[in-house]
């Protein structure tokens, strides 16, 4: 195994952990609850296939307003990172599939068990966070060695 030292990053990825957990916890005291997208989208789509008022969930649509407006600030200060995908559309909507399952199977998606439910001991978000990334292992290692 080679390490690439040259995106060995530890500073910045510190830097990051830091912003997401400041983040997570300023939502936690403002709105009493985690900031796990899966149940900040679902809200406001609830809504809409019911047809009723978005009003309740206007904090919950600025949360998603500002992910979308993220990457346009962060273009302000550096030019964002190349991306590059190796997998076709069905391939994406498979893998969109298999992760929107699990995180209704899972009660929670992987930021709010990774960031949210391990930072409070959570022993379901211990089980979860093991499952998923056993899950993501086996996949890398079966596609880049069994395939």
């Amino acid at each position: 195994m080679n390490i690439a030292w040259t995106h060995f990053t530890p500073w910045a990825s510190l830097a990051g952990g830091l912003v997401i957990g400041l983040a997570t916890a300023l939502y936690l005291f403002g709105n009493g609850r985690v900031a796990g997208i899966a149940g900040i989208l679902a809200s406001p789509l609830r809504a809409v296939l019911a047809g009723t008022s978005l009003r309740p969930d206007a904090n919950r649509l600025l949360f998603l307003l500002g992910l979308l407006l993220a990457p346009w600030a962060w273009r302000l200060v550096a030019p964002l990172p190349a991306a590059s995908v190796d997998v076709g559309t069905a391939g994406l909507v498979v893998a969109g599939l298999l992760v929107g399952v699990g995180v209704r199977m899972g009660n929670g998606c992987t930021s709010g068990h990774g960031v949210c439910g391990l930072s409070r001991f959570s022993l379901r978000s211990l089980v979860n966070v093991l499952a998923f990334m056993g899950a993501g292992f086996a996949t890398v290692f079966v596609l880049r060695h069994g395939l």
